[in-house]
């Protein structure tokens, strides 16, 4: 069921994504415009992330050049002691979204997709290393190395895809359900984004 942008709802988790084969036909990173500096304090979207989750915070420089701080990496419980170390990860990547439902969004609706701070489980800083061994995978073929972390990424992720009305497919829908049948039944409350 469509519902409107703003509603927020709240659904079982087991319950929340409608089932549909995915297609990456057509889709380019280029789609979806990324890391813009939307109100226009000098930090992009990436850099508004670091700061947010910072566990000891950054000096911010010239031109949003964060110096020094501290970051948890909760895909592979790591902390980190440099923003280069990090990734901002689109929990759902966006290759993902694209197959998922975003090809049939505006550019406007990929960029703002992108570039989400208005939930704190769209984008989350990561250590690279795990960011980059997810790639553009769905929990069918990747978890975070970090076991204690996965009820809350597998929760997160139907959150994200809940806030976007983005479809799960079969062998997804397999992985949420074995996981999530081992974590505890909480439901997911999101405003939608669209």
């Amino acid at each position: 069921m469509h519902r409107a942008p703003g509603e927020t709802i709240t659904l079982p988790v087991r319950d929340a994504l409608a089932v549909v084969e995915e297609s990456r036909a057509g889709y380019s990173r280029d789609k979806f415009k990324h890391w813009i500096d939307a109100d226009k304090n000098g930090c992009n979207a990436r850099a508004e992330v670091l700061l947010a989750e910072a566990v000891t915070a950054p000096e911010v420089g010239p031109k949003c050049a964060l110096i020094g701080g501290n970051w948890y990496s909760p895909y592979d419980d790591r902390y980190l002691d440099s923003a280069s170390q990090l990734d901002v990860d689109h929990l759902v990547p966006l290759a993902e979204a694209w197959d998922s439902g975003a090809s049939a969004w505006t550019a406007k609706e990929r960029e703002a997709y992108a570039n989400d701070l208005d939930d704190p489980r769209a984008l989350i800083a990561v250590s690279a290393a795990s960011n980059r061994s997810k790639a553009d995978k769905d929990p069918a073929d990747w978890l975070p190395p970090y076991a204690p972390y996965w009820c809350e990424y597998v929760t997160n992720w139907v959150a994200d895809k809940t806030l976007y009305q983005l479809s799960i497919d079969p062998a997804e829908q397999t992985a949420l359900a074995d996981r999530l049948a081992a974590c505890p039944d909480r439901p997911v409350t999101v405003t939608l984004a669209r």
